[in-house]
Order: structure tokens, then C-alpha cells, then sequence
């Protein structure tokens, strides 16, 4: 019977000491996957300038965003927020009217 509650006991410590693990919150998910946050204000040169996309290209690489995009005033976009991605706003005539990230 001795080797039942020894093993009982063992068990119980288990899990006793399971609780005092921590988990790895203090990562980012994003730079887990390899991925780098979006910095909009590196990217503000392109305010007033016509869309292109060599423009959005730099824009991109400015931001150190893993992509990037142009969307005009009616473009139906996703609403996903993704801290990676550039956004250029783009008025009807092509010229970026706004950058952010997401």
C-alpha cells in the first residue's frame, strides 16, 4: 500500500510544481514569426506624391514593414489589423493622402 501513496504523493507534486511554470508572454507573436512592426512616421515622405508602386516599395522598406499596400478612397479592404503592414491612402487622383500601419 506504501508504494501507492508514494506514487499518489509524486503525482500531486507534479502537478503542484506544473503551476509554478510560467509561459512565454513577454514575446511578441509578430517578431516570433519572424515578422517586424510597421513605423508609419518613416514612411510619411510619401504624402503628396503620386502612388506608384516603386513608391510603395520604399515606402515599405522605410517602415521595415513586412508589406504594404495603396488603397483608394472605394477599395474594399480587409479590417484585420496586422502590425506589419504599411497602408498608403491614395485620393481619387493616385496621391497618398495618408499613411499608417496595419
Amino acid at each position: 500500500m506504501s508504494w501507492k501513496l508514494a506514487s499518489l504523493v509524486s503525482l500531486l507534486a507534479v502537478v503542484a510544481l506544473s503551476g509554478c511554470s510560467t509561459p512565454n508572454a513577454a514575446k511578441d507573436p509578430v517578431a516570433e514569426a519572424g515578422h517586424s512592426r510597421c513605423d508609419a512616421k518613416a514612411a510619411s515622405f510619401v504624402i503628396g506624391q503620386k502612388a506608384s508602386p516603386e513608391l510603395l516599395e520604399q515606402a515599405r522598406i522605410k517602415a521595415g514593414a513586412q508589406n504594404a499596400r495603396i488603397l483608394a478612397p472605394h477599395d474594399i479592404m480587409t479590417l484585420e489589423y496586422r502590425s506589419d503592414r504599411l497602408n498608403l491612402n491614395a485620393d481619387d487622383n493616385a496621391i497618398i493622402t495618408r499613411v499608417n500601419c496595419g
